[in-house]
């Protein structure tokens, strides 16, 4: 696991608020924070140390943040603050521009300029979530005064480089129960190449990044877009290479060293025959035809899935079927790769 996970529900009521703010205080720059919720506050956080950056999903009430001029004279880390709404609204102050935000929207403080961060809607109850990423701006790519054109700015990750950091750091968040200690750094060093490829882009300033960055986003967007065409059957690496314009040769040689030797072909096949086992093992399709659910993940010759399940698994689909549905809380362990 990585990370730790706390509940102001944990806290007396009246002490909710000051304890958000204590905590709230200790992953950010020094600001002042308040609420209209103040006596009825309720928000949770998860605080993940990735190594170069700070990660911290997380869910509250309507409450604003504003860090003033004393605030930077007084204290300055030096730190650019990221942050992906997925739920509500957010207006910012910052860097001379007045901005509204939404789910979807991605925008970066600089901890060195004041700020005033305010839900847009400090009047209604509903919870403002969010991803929030704090790194040094030392790490960066992108020298500090090309940053300013972004500052405040609302940036889209609905598509393109942005949809890969937003689906990344929301992954982050979602399997932090699962993730191990020593995968923090790694993570996190992805974490921030996206960022610097989002952050290059805006400012079409690509050519400033490292042959890493530019590797690790490539890698991010072609792990995406896998995942997204499992279903089709010809899915296969002289596909994946033209559909991201590289070499076959090059996309076995980035993919294998970015993914701990596993070639392309073997990434597709086990994610295939685990979104084929998830659903031999959901009672709500068991009426499905075993064809039919291999049919669904790309695997449309039985006998090809048949083997290459028993392979992974130990058992037939259909064996597998009758125990996982009978007795559900057992899972048989991969066979040793042959």
């Amino acid at each position: 696991m990585i990370g730790t996970l706390i509940h102001t529900h944990d806290v007396p009521m009246a002490d909710r608020f000051a304890y958000w703010c204590e905590l709230v205080g200790r992953t950010r720059s020094p600001h002042d924070v308040s609420s209209v919720h103040a006596t009825d506050f309720r928000a949770e956080l998860r605080q993940m140390d990735m190594g170069p950056l700070n990660v911290w999903p997380t869910s509250f009430r309507p409450s604003r943040f504003r860090r003033s001029s004393r605030h930077v004279r007084r204290s300055d880390p030096e730190t650019y603050h990221l942050t992906l709404l997925l739920e509500g609204g957010l207006g910012l102050d910052h860097a001379d521009r007045n901005t509204v935000h939404g789910p979807g929207d991605l925008h970066v403080v600089d901890s060195s300029r004041p700020y005033d961060l305010r839900s847009a809607d400090d009047g209604r109850s509903q919870a403002v979530s969010g991803v929030g990423a704090d790194f040094p701006k030392a790490l960066l790519p992108v020298p500090p005064h090309r940053m300013r054109a972004l500052l405040g700015r609302p940036l889209s990750c609905r598509e393109g480089t942005g949809a890969l950091l937003s689906d990344f750091l929301v992954g982050l968040g979602r399997r932090a129960e699962t993730l191990r200690p020593s995968d923090a750094s790694r993570l996190g060093t992805v974490a921030l190449d996206l960022v610097s490829a989002l952050f290059a882009q805006e400012l079409e300033t690509e050519d400033a990044l490292s042959p890493e960055t530019r590797q690790h986003a490539l890698v991010e967007g072609i792990r995406v877009f896998i995942r997204q065409n499992l279903h089709d059957p010809e899915l296969a690496p002289p596909m994946i290479a033209a559909a991201h314009h590289i070499s076959l040769s090059y996309l076995h040689r980035i993919f294998q060293q970015h993914r701990h030797g596993e070639t392309v072909a073997a990434c597709i096949r086990r994610q295939r025959l685990e979104g084929a086992r998830r659903d031999l093992a959901r009672p709500a399709l068991h009426g499905t035809p075993i064809h039919a659910v291999a049919v669904r993940w790309g695997l449309p010759r039985a006998s090809d899935f048949t083997r290459a399940f028993r392979a992974a698994y130990g058992l037939s689909p259909r064996e597998y079927r009758l125990q996982a549905l009978s007795a559900p809380a057992e899972e048989p362990e991969p066979a040793p790769a042959r």
